[in-house]
C-alpha cells in the first residue's frame, strides 16, 4: 500500500509544459531550462515577463499559470540574436523553434546538407567530426569496429 502513495505523489509532482514532463521539485527558472530550445536566458525572460518568482517550484503553479507559459513559449517575443533560427534558408525569417519542431529543423538540415554534398554533409555522411577537430587521436571508433568486423566475419 505504502508503494501506491509513494509513486502517486512522484506523479503529482510531475508537470507537463510544452510536451516536456518537468520535475515539481524544481524551480521554475530551472525547471524551463529542461524544455529543448529553452536557454537560461529565455527562460528568466520568461519569467519576468510573466512575473513569476525564480525561485518558485514548478509544482506549485496553477494551469493558468501553465498555460500562460506555454502560449508565451509559442508567441516568443525576444531580440533577433537570441533566436536559435535565424535567416532561415527557406523562408528567410528569423523563428525560435521549441522541442520536437527544433529536432526536425535540425533533421532537416542535415538531411539538406547531406543531399547537396557539402563539406559538412560529407562529413556527416562518413561520421566524421564535422567542426575541425584532430582526428589522428580521436573518432577512431568506426574504423575499430570495422576491422573486428572484418576480423569476426574470417572466422
Amino acid at each position: 500500500m505504502a508503494k501506491g502513495i509513494v509513486s502517486q505523489e512522484k506523479e503529482e509532482a510531475l508537470v507537463r509544459i510544452a510536451n516536456k514532463d518537468i520535475p515539481g521539485s524544481k524551480s521554475v527558472y530551472v525547471g524551463l531550462t529542461r524544455i529543448k530550445g529553452v536557454s537560461w536566458t529565455i527562460s528568466k525572460a520568461l519569467c519576468l515577463k510573466l512575473g513569476l518568482d525564480l525561485n518558485r517550484k514548478v509544482g506549485s503553479l496553477s494551469q493558468e499559470e501553465i498555460k500562460k507559459i506555454e502560449q508565451t513559449l509559442a508567441n516568443l517575443d525576444i531580440p533577433e540574436y537570441l533566436m536559435n533560427r535565424r535567416r532561415d534558408p527557406e523562408t528567410g525569417e528569423s523563428k525560435h523553434y521549441i522541442g520536437t519542431e527544433l529536432d526536425l529543423k535540425r533533421d532537416f538540415d542535415l538531411r539538406r546538407l547531406k543531399r547537396i554534398r557539402s563539406y559538412r554533409g560529407l562529413r556527416h555522411i562518413l561520421g566524421q567530426p564535422v567542426r575541425g577537430q584532430r582526428t589522428k587521436a580521436h573518432f577512431r571508433q568506426k574504423s575499430q569496429l570495422a576491422k573486428i568486423r572484418k576480423k569476426n566475419k574470417g572466422k
